[in-house]
């Protein structure tokens, strides 16, 4: 899962880049508004953590902007914390809100509710067949034994499961799993793929040939 973090404080928003992206996530970074927002347009991110008093343009602003071309779900980070600022932060078009200072777990876990529930998925536990994903852990098991996967590995199983049933294109897998500094070679999908039939059966990712991957519903 790929994840915007637009933050003006130099720190923090290194400190919260680290901390997704030791969770797993691919991650990308925005200083200013104008920016952020440059980014939130051309890229479909699973999700955009997003502080209000940002330079060249606020997130007030920025999130107006944003809704008229995306639905990506929105998490307002930031210090001003009164009920108007809640209260317009929401009808801006923001997900959720969550003030400073913060706890990082609990950040995670809100992240990983809005991602859920932007794909229509109600639980943290993901069935597909006789395997269970476990995004709250980041844990597969197949047939209740547990199954060893990288990171990225674990990714790619994790957005397959959360669309199973709906084809999902090569170029959406680049966008979600990989960010804007990842320097992949142009294989590094299939060479994915094949790791992850290799470990959980041939037949769990059905390719789609010219169009992408599916898993059953």
């Amino acid at each position: 899962m790929r994840i915007l973090v637009i933050e003006d404080e130099l720190d923090l928003l290194q400190a919260l880049a680290q901390s997704l992206r030791e969770a797993g996530y691919a991650v990308d970074e925005a200083s200013d508004g104008r920016n952020g927002l440059f980014k939130a347009e051309g890229t479909a991110y699973d999700a955009i953590v997003l502080d209000l008093m940002l330079p060249s343009m606020n997130g007030w602003d920025l999130l107006w902007a944003l809704r008229k071309t995306r639905s990506t779900p929105v998490l307002i980070l930031t210090a001003r914390d009164t009920l108007s600022d809640r209260v317009k932060g929401l009808d801006a078009g923001a997900d959720d809100y969550l003030t400073k200072p913060f706890e990082l777990p609990e950040l995670h876990a809100r992240l990983r509710a809005l991602i859920r529930r932007a794909a229509g998925q109600a639980t943290a536990v993901i069935e597909v067949g006789n395997l269970t994903i476990d995004t709250v852990r980041r844990a597969v098991c197949q047939g209740g034994q547990p199954v060893a996967l990288t990171p990225r590995e674990y990714a790619l199983v994790e957005l397959l499961a959360l669309y199973k049933g709906t084809l999902v294109t090569r170029t959406m897998i680049y966008d979600h799993l990989f960010d804007e500094e990842d320097d992949s070679l142009s294989n590094v999908v299939d060479v994915h793929v094949a790791n992850v039939r290799k470990k959980l059966g041939k037949d769990f990712i059905i390719t789609r040939r010219g169009e992408g991957y599916e898993v059953h519903a």
